[in-house]
Formats: structure tokens, sequence, C-alpha cells
């Protein structure tokens, strides 16, 4: 009986084996980027461009879903990155749209018009369609690597562009939420608030201009410790209101009273009114410090929507931490300023190395500090590369609150300080 089934003649893996031995960059089913260049954002941000490879455009852009044509805005990319012989994984947001130049290529075409010298134009469709841009702090081991240390031609393997801080995940599914019969071509788009704080703002950057083009009224409101004066991000924000009359923006620096909404640096109640938005009806999207979440948390509590509404319902973020219960996560905060979790010092022992040290910051910053080696990955509490055993002692989970039992469990060295002398079966 024919079933239809064709045996491959030659494998992909071993094609791919020969063709990574030939180039680092080639591949049929590992999607790759090779970094080819960077640009300041701001005081605190850069760009990073890279060159997809083969299986990454096939996979991200001809993957039969056309509606988004490679990835929506608000997504991000998990990179793996080699360090002194060690592989490290951190998840970066997309800047900007596919099949859509950014913001400073429109910039320097405009600017490139009367003198075709003036660039590359071998070069100019790859800022359009086949480059993937991502947005790094310099801080940290690996993003400090990549915005610095990284020569341009390194190639790191990639996932394909993923993430649910998106239109598609929550717009829609509030608007359906809100009617009974189904979605139609005439629906009027909801009003949607963008809150950010610092490098929160990278996810939004490619969101809010999706946003725009489907036609919602946005109000971003970003809030940042340093000047806004004259930095493409500003550049990129007056030339999107410029274009919709729907956009309207408040750039907040914490230390110039002069940029404060409802007079606070803060985000409160009075923030929030101030804004003068059908806030029953606006979707609330937000990425920042755990005080910025928490103050929008707590004031979207204090204000009172008709028909026993909440607008905390309303709120979706982005945290690339792991989060188990947004309520949770937010009850265990309880001031607006940004408070770092302490404890004293403690004696760390670990049983299988038959060494200790002293922390009293994360177990796994207190050993590196220490001059001892222990697995990790992201440091942020994602791919529990770091996760080991206690056998004795209580932690802290610096992301929840939560203090564990004196006995034995399985943690994560990354995200758990130590609040008594504690036993680690390593």
């Amino acid at each position: 009986m024919t079933t239809g089934y064709r045996p491959e003649l030659i494998q992909r893996v071993f094609i791919d084996f020969i063709s990574t031995r030939l180039h680092p960059f080639w591949s049929l089913t590992v999607p790759k980027l090779r970094l080819i260049a960077r640009r300041t954002l701001s005081d605190d941000l850069i760009a990073l461009q890279f060159e997809p490879n083969r299986a990454f455009k096939q996979q991200a852009f001809s993957s039969g879903n056309s509606s988004h044509d490679g990835w929506h805005g608000g997504q991000h990319i998990n990179l793996s990155i080699l360090i002194d012989g060690i592989y490290h994984q951190r998840h970066y947001s997309l800047v900007g749209l596919a099949q859509q130049p950014l913001w400073w290529h429109e910039d320097r075409d405009k600017n490139s018009n009367g003198n075709k010298n003036s660039f590359d134009e071998k070069s100019q469709p790859q800022t359009i369609v086949s480059t993937i841009t991502i947005a790094v702090k310099p801080q940290g081991l690996v993003s400090d690597y990549l915005s610095k240390r990284a020569a341009l031609g390194t190639i790191f393997n990639s996932s394909l562009p993923s993430g649910e801080f998106t239109l598609a995940h929550t717009v829609l599914a509030q608007q359906a939420n809100q009617i009974s019969e189904p979605l139609s071509l005439t629906s009027t788009p909801l009003p949607l608030l963008f809150i950010a704080s610092g490098s929160g703002i990278t996810p939004m950057l490619g969101l809010i201009t999706q946003a725009l083009q489907n036609g919602h009224p946005v109000t971003l409101l970003h809030y940042n410790r340093t000047t806004f004066y004259k930095s493409p991000l500003q550049d990129q924000w007056q030339q999107l209101a410029a274009k919709y009359p729907i956009f309207i923006y408040h750039l907040i620096n914490t230390e110039d009273p002069s940029t404060y909404l409802a007079g606070s640096r803060h985000l409160n109640v009075e923030t929030l009114t101030a804004l003068k938005l059908p806030l029953m009806d606006t979707q609330i999207f937000a990425c920042g410090s755990p005080a910025l979440l928490a103050g929008l948390y707590r004031a979207c509590g204090e204000i009172d929507l008709p028909d026993n509404k909440q607008l905390r319902d309303n709120i979706t973020i982005e945290s690339f931490s792991a989060i188990e219960s947004l309520d949770y996560m937010f009850s265990t905060i309880d001031k607006a300023d940004e408070e770092v979790i302490t404890s004293d010092v403690k004696t760390i022992y670990l049983r299988g190395r038959q060494r200790q040290y002293n922390s009293s910051t994360t177990l796994l910053l207190g050993a590196e500090s220490a001059g001892i080696r222990m697995s990790h990955g992201c440091r942020q509490g994602i791919c529990q590369l770091c996760r080991c055993n206690k056998i004795s002692g209580r932690v802290k989970n610096i992301q929840t609150g939560k203090i564990s039992n004196d006995g034995y469990e399985s943690i994560q060295t990354c995200i758990n300080v130590p609040m008594t002398d504690v036993i680690l079966d390593i």
C-alpha cells in the first residue's frame, strides 16, 4: 500500500554538518545571525544590526503566516553567545518591523537623494528586508560584550521571533471579550497606552509603529534618568507624531521636574487621569522596572470603572523574568521607589566541591565574586541552567519575594539571596 512517504536520500542534518564546516554561517535548519553594525539610540541604549542566514529567513519569512511578514511588533529573539568558552543565552527585543526600514535608514535615504555616492546602493534593500535589529543596554556580562567587544562579523545562533507582547495577543482578545458578535473590519480601533521605563522602551519601538499603522490612537509615557534631547529615539517619536496625529508622547526625565506629568516623577493615579484617556476601553502595555509596574498596578487599582470592571485587567506587561503570578508579584512590592533586596553576609557551602564562600547578594553573584564558577545561562530566572538542589538553609526569591523553607528543595542561584547560612548540593 502506497503511503506517500519519501525518505530523504541525503539527510539535512548531514548537509548542515558539512556546510558549517565550510562556513559557520551556512545552515539549512539552524537560524543564525551575523553582527554587521551598531548604532547609539540613547545614553544607555545601543542598537545592534544583524544579517540573518538562509535558515532564519526561510523559517521566519516563509512560514505561511503572511499576516505579520516575519514577526509582530513587540516580539523578541533568544541569542546564544559564546564568551570565554561558556555559552550564555539572552532574550532581546526586536526593533522595528520586518519588511520596513528603520527611522535612521529613512533619514539616511532622504539625506542622500542629492548625492548618489553617499551610501552603498547594494546594501539598501538589506536595511528593509534582510536585517534583524535588537536594542541592548550595555550592562552585565553579555550585553556589554555585544555592545562593545563582539567584532563585526561575529556569528550567533538565534531563535525565531516569538513572544506575546503583541497586538494580536492582547487587543484582539480584549475586543473579542467586549462584543458578542464577530469582529468586523469597521470596528473602531481601541486606544492604546504604552508605559516604559529605561530600556523597557525597546519592545515598544516596533509595536507602536504597528499600532499606528492599524489605526489605534496611541499615547506613550517613557520614564528615564537620562536626557532625551536630540537623541535618535526623540527623532523617532517626532517623526511618528508628525505622520500620525493620533500619536501623543510624554518623555519624562526623572531628574528634571520640568518634564514631570501631573507634577510627579512617579507613575500614579494623577498621571493616568491627566492623560484624559477613556481608560475603560484603553489597553495598557507596560515594560520596565518592578517599581514602575508596581506603581501602575496600584494606580489602576485605585481607579473606579463602571460595571465593576477592573482597569488592571487591561494591563499587558513584558518581562523576561519568570513571574508565576502578576498579582502576587505586585503584592510583594510595597514601595514606589526601587528597593534593593539585601541581606547580611551569609556562608554558602558547596557540598559536592567541599568549598564555601560568603554572600550578601544572589548565590550566583556571590560565588563569582569569590572566584567560583557555577552553571548559569540567562541570569534572569528564565533558562533554568543555574538550578540546583538546596540541602538546608533559607533563601529569598528576588523576583517574587518568596522565602523558602529550611529544607531540601530545588532553587535557581541567579535569583535567590541567602537569608541564613545555606548548603547547596554542587
